[in-house]
Parts: C-alpha cells; structure tokens; sequence
C-alpha cells in the first residue's frame, strides 16, 4: 500500500513538472513570437509612409547562431573535372592567386580562379548554334542539371531577364539547414544559351558560439522605412517578400581563412532585382 502510495506521488510530481515546463515553453514562445497587434501596427505605420507589405511579415524571431563558414578557396582538380570532364586542358597562366585554364585553341571554354571567385566562360556556348534566346524555362533546365549534378545543396534563389530582356540571370545559393547562404552563390548568365557561370563559395563548417538575440520583424521594418522613406515619397514601394538569411559580410581565399555568416534579413521589393539586407543581430542595413 505504501508503495503504491508512493507512486501516485510521483505521477503527481511528474505530471506538475510537465506542466511548469509547457508553461515556462509557451511563455518563451509568446516571448519571441509577434503579436496580431504588433502586426496591424506596422501594416498601418508603413502605409502611412507610401511603403505596402504585400506579404505576411515573418512572426518568429527566436535567438539565432551565426555560422562558420571558410574563405573562398578551391580545390581546383575538382573543378577542371566540373568543367572540363572529357577534355584536356593546359594552364594560361597562374600569378599571386589567381589562375587560368583553358582548352586547345580556346574552343570549349575558359576558366579562371582569381581572388577567390571563380568565372566560367563557355566558349563553345553549349548552344547547339542556336539563332533565338533561350527560353526562361530552358535556362532554368539547363541550370538546375548543373547544380543537381555538381552542387546539390544549392537551390535556385532568384531568376530575372539580363541583357534587357534578350536573357536571363539565374541565381543559385547553398541552403544550410533550411536557410539560404546568400554569399554562397553560383550565377549563370544565358542568351541564346549558355554564356558563362561566376560561382563564390566557402566550405560551412557549422554552427558556432552561443545563440544571439536577433531584432523582431516589426523593427527591422520601422529601419527599412526609415531608411527608404525619402525614396517611397516619390514612387510608393511594395514590399513583396521577407525572409531571414545568412551573409558573410568579410570573406578571404587564404587557404585556412574562416569567417562568420551572420543572420540577415532580406527585404524584397517589387522592381528591384537585388533584396536589401538589414542585420538580424544590429538592425543596421547593409545597402
């Protein structure tokens, strides 16, 4: 009897802790979590400035980690079998970091590592000889076979006209653990077909330090109509999208280099090919 007596207590205790637990998580929820009131307040402060939010503002803004991310250098074996994988190349020329390579009398295409950045130009233009520009979803094709097979967790980030509409610009960043690394980055350019590739990218080694209070929606939003203000008083702007990044402001390709990725968020406005990006961790704007 008496054991049974005591575990009926211990139930009770178990159950009371679970509780205080599931208060204390709904409290920190609530706690990093905006508010419906929060949320009629910016719409209203924004349309009042010629600035319309034409998406739902993020609502969650926990504390967040930066990432380690190292510098822009490559292990170019690897890339000449990217990019020359049935064709012999020869070495142009190579200075203080910067190196180029190409195929015999340059008909296949060129490649070169400078700083860092790496530029593909395709001298053969994989075109097929081609006469009309290559449609948007063509691009898009021949794009996302070369990220599939080669960068696989990379995912296509943007896609607009280049050449004033005679092309398109087509932009892929590395998505870690759900969120988009926008300074990993591979942009191909086409025409009719494909031009060149231009690719930047450090190798994510991982979360580090401890997670850091980052700025709510609402605020990021009150800067980027302070910000813009004099702007939306000729031309009212509208805010189409808003998401939360990571971005490397600092960046080196000395072999060992690491830097921080800081969470940023991204502001996307209508007619603009280029977000802008405020600090998560600051709320100080980055354009």
């Amino acid at each position: 009897m008496e054991w049974e007596r005591a575990k009926n207590y211990i139930l009770i205790a178990f159950v009371i802790l679970n509780l205080g637990l599931a208060t204390l998580l709904y409290m920190e929820d609530r706690r990093y979590t905006l508010t419906q009131e929060r949320i009629s307040n910016i719409h209203a402060i924004l349309s009042a400035n010629k600035i319309n939010l034409y998406t739902a503002p993020l609502r969650r803004f926990a504390p967040m980690r930066h990432l380690d991310i190292s510098g822009f250098y490559y292990d170019i074996p690897a890339l000449l079998e990217i990019f020359f994988p049935y064709t012999e190349v020869m070495q142009v020329d190579i200075a203080d970091g910067h190196y180029r390579f190409e195929t015999e009398n340059n008909n296949f295409g060129q490649l070169s590592i400078s700083n860092g950045f790496i530029s593909f130009d395709n001298t053969e233009n994989l075109r097929e000889n081609r006469e009309a520009e290559i449609s948007r979803e063509e691009a898009i094709s021949v794009s996302q076979e070369f990220i599939s097979l080669h960068f696989p967790d990379f995912v296509m980030d943007s896609v607009f006209d280049a050449f004033g509409g005679y092309g398109w610009h087509i932009t892929y960043r590395q998505e870690y653990r759900g969120r988009i690394i926008t300074s990993n980055e591979i942009i191909f350019i086409f025409s009719d077909g494909l031009d060149w590739i231009d690719m930047s990218f450090g190798r994510v080694i991982g979360h580090s330090a401890e997670p850091r209070m980052i700025f709510a929606p609402d605020e990021i939003l009150l800067t980027f109509m302070q910000r813009m203000s004099h702007v939306a008083m000729e031309n009212p702007i509208f805010i189409s999208d808003i998401d939360i990044v990571y971005f490397q402001e600092y960046q080196s390709n000395y072999e060992g280099s690491v830097y921080p990725a800081i969470p940023f968020y991204r502001i996307f406005v209508q007619d603009h090919d280029m977000p802008f990006l405020i600090n998560a961790y600051t709320n100080v704007p980055h354009f």
